[in-house]
């Protein structure tokens, strides 16, 4: 037996913050795709939609890395996206090489109404706690996405 295999698994696992933040992500998850599967979109997908609206002529690899995701799960949603009619490249106006995307009518329409959803299960969420402890609630999950990305 190495030194490894004596080693004990903590106990609690199930009272630990990275176990409450996983439980959160899994229901908001689960409620994001229930709700968006008859607009005909996925959870992934309005990820990228939003992020393009929010800052247009983005590169593929900079939602990636604002999300902190491969490039490569991007990729594909962006691939779908734009198969949809949702999302469009077009050359950067210096750097002919470079593809920026831009949301088409198409995606606007449909982020329009995903957004909608994603409204109000937001406010759904920051119902039961109140303003007060919703407000801290972001500003610790916050800390929290600084923290892992300092480590």
């Amino acid at each position: 037996m190495t030194q490894d295999d004596e080693r004990p698994i903590a106990a609690g696992a199930q009272n630990r913050v990275t176990w409450a933040l996983r439980r959160a992500e899994w229901a908001v998850q689960a409620r994001k795709d229930q709700r968006l599967r008859p607009l005909g979109i996925a959870a992934a997908q309005y990820t990228p939609l939003i992020c393009v609206h929010s800052d247009p002529g983005l590169t593929g690899a900079e939602p990636a890395r604002r999300l902190n995701v491969t490039p490569q799960a991007v990729a594909s949603q962006v691939t779908r996206l734009e198969e949809r009619g949702q999302l469009e490249r077009r050359p950067h106006r210096r750097h002919r090489h470079v593809q920026e995307l831009h949301l088409t009518d198409v995606g606007r329409d449909c982020l329009r109404d995903a957004d909608a959803v994603i409204v109000e299960i937001g406010q759904r969420i920051a119902e039961r706690p109140g303003p007060k402890k919703a407000a801290q609630l972001r500003a610790l999950l916050n800390e929290v996405a600084d923290v892992v990305r300092e480590a």
